[in-house]
C-alpha cells in the first residue's frame, strides 16, 4: 500500500471538491481501489502505485480543466476521472486567464506581451496608450492570475470618478449606484474572467473591491494588485496619494490614454508629469501602446490616427503663427 499527497494549486479546491465535497464523492466511486481523503488544498490517496499513477494524472487534468475554463460539469468530472475523451491538458504558456465559456484571456500584442512582461520583473507598472489597445482588460487579466495563483490575497481596483461634463451628485441613487457606471468597465473585464457566483463572492468579501480613487486615501495596500485606471483624469497630487499607497507584496499598474483627459480645464493631468519624472526609477516600468495595439474593431484605429492627425495639423497651425 502507498500513499501520494495530491496539492490542488491555481484553482479553488472547492471547485475541484465541489460543494461539501459533493464531486469528491463521485470520484471516490470512479476509484473504488482507492483511499480518498481532503484536507483543504491537499488530496492523500492510498493505493497501489499503478492506481495512484492513474488517478494523479487523471486529478491533474482534472485541475486543468477548471483553471481554463472556471467551472466543471458532470459530464467533464465523468470523462476526464472515468477515463473518457479527456479535454485538452495544460494551458498554453502565453495564456493568462482562461476566462468563461472557454475564453482565452492573453497578450495579443507585442506592447500587450511587454506590460505581460513588465509586472512579471516590475511592481510598479504605467501602461500609456489610447482607447482600445488593451491596457486596462490585460492589467486586469494580470490581476486575477496573481490572485488565482495566490500570489497576492485580494485584487484593488480604481478610477477617478470625473467623467465630460458629467456630475456624481446629479446622479440617481445611493452612493454606490451613483459610482458604479464609472466603474463599469472594470466590472465588464472581470465578468469575462471570473465566473458571476464567484465573484458575486469575491466583491462581497472584500477579496476584490472595486473604487473610487478618492476612496484609497489613508489606506496602506498590502498583498493586492492594484490597478489605477483612467489616470488621465486624475491630478498629480491624486497619484502622488495613489502611489504612496503601495504596501508589502503590492503590484501596481496605472493605466491611462493622455489624449482623453476629462478634468476640468483648470486642472492639469497629473499622469505624464508622473511618468515623466518616474520614468527611470529603479523598478518602475513605464509601457506605451500605439494605434497598432488596438484589438476593438478596426474603425477604432482609423479613428484614433484621424484624430492625432489634425491634432497634428491642429499644433503646426498654432506654431506657425
Amino acid at each position: 500500500m502507498s500513499e501520494q499527497l495530491i496539492t490542488i494549486t491555481g484553482v479553488d479546491p472547492v471547485d475541484i471538491l465541489g460543494a461539501n465535497d459533493a464531486n469528491l464523492r463521485i470520484i471516490r466511486g470512479l476509484f473504488p481501489k482507492l483511499n480518498l481523503v481532503a484536507r483543504g488544498d491537499t488530496v492523500k490517496v492510498s493505493g497501489t502505485p499503478d492506481d495512484i499513477a492513474l488517478f494523479e494524472e487523471r486529478f491533474n487534468e482534472l485541475i486543468a480543466h477548471v483553471a481554463r475554463y472556471n467551472e466543471l460539469p458532470r459530464k467533464v468530472l465523468d470523462d476526464i476521472m472515468g477515463g473518457g475523451e479527456a479535454t485538452q491538458g495544460a494551458a498554453d504558456d502565453d495564456v493568462l486567464v482562461y476566462g468563461n465559456a472557454g475564453l482565452r484571456v492573453k497578450a495579443r500584442t507585442p506592447n500587450q506581451q511587454r506590460l505581460v512582461e513588465a509586472c512579471r520583473t516590475s511592481d510598479m507598472v504605467f501602461a500609456i496608450g489610447p482607447a482600445g489597445t488593451g491596457k486596462t482588460y490585460t492589467a486586469v487579466a494580470l490581476a486575477v492570475k496573481a490572485l488565482k495563483e495566490r500570489a497576492v490575497r485580494r485584487i484593488i481596483l480604481t478610477r477617478p470618478a470625473v467623467e465630460a461634463g458629467e456630475n456624481l451628485g446629479f446622479l440617481p441613487g445611493d452612493l454606490r449606484e451613483k459610482l458604479d457606471p464609472y466603474l463599469q468597465p472594470l466590472y465588464d473585464a472581470l465578468k469575462d474572467m471570473i465566473p458571476a457566483s464567484r465573484l458575486a463572492e469575491y466583491l462581497e468579501e472584500g477579496v476584490i473591491q472595486i473604487a473610487p480613487l478618492a476612496f484609497m486615501r489613508g489606506r496602506t495596500l498590502n498583498d493586492a494588485f492594484v490597478i489605477l485606471d483612467e489616470a488621465q483624469n486624475a491630478t498629480l497630487p491624486q497619484i502622488k496619494m495613489f502611489l504612496t499607497r503601495m504596501g508589502r507584496n503590492a503590484k501596481f499598474v496605472i493605466t491611462g490614454d493622455v489624449t482623453q483627459v476629462d478634468l476640468p480645464d483648470r486642472q492639469p493631468s497629473g499622469l505624464m508629469p508622473a511618468v515623466d519624472m518616474l520614468r527611470n526609477v529603479p523598478g518602475i516600468t513605464v509601457i506605451e501602446l500605439d494605434e497598432k495595439d488596438v484589438i476593438r474593431h478596426e474603425l477604432v484605429t482609423r479613428v484614433l490616427v484621424a484624430f492625432r492627425e489634425m491634432e497634428n495639423r491642429s499644433n503646426e497651425n498654432a506654431q506657425s503663427k
